[in-house]
């Protein structure tokens, strides 16, 4: 028996589609952007011996690390969910 989602039983899922890919392109080009500030900031505060605000954008810059993790890693989980239900 081979199970799969019917994408095309509700209406407008073309629609829903391009509204989530847009939605992960402005969070992956965000947290890019945020880990790009983040090193930058981080590199100044050490340089100029601010701990506090070295330890800030080291975690602004895992979070943003985190957060491109995800977003990337939840499309793959999807397929992967997809392609294993499908063999059930």
């Amino acid at each position: 028996m081979n199970v799969f989602p019917d994408f095309g039983g509700v209406g407008g899922a073309s629609d829903l589609r391009a509204i989530v890919g847009a939605l992960m392109m402005f969070v992956l080009i965000t947290a890019v952007l945020i880990l790009i500030a983040s090193a930058i900031v981080w590199a100044i505060a050490l340089s100029s011996g601010n701990y506090q605000a070295a330890t800030r954008a080291r975690a602004g810059l895992f979070v943003a690390i985190g957060t491109a993790a995800l977003a990337g890693a939840g499309v793959a989980w999807v397929n992967f969910l997809l392609g294993v239900g499908s063999q059930l």
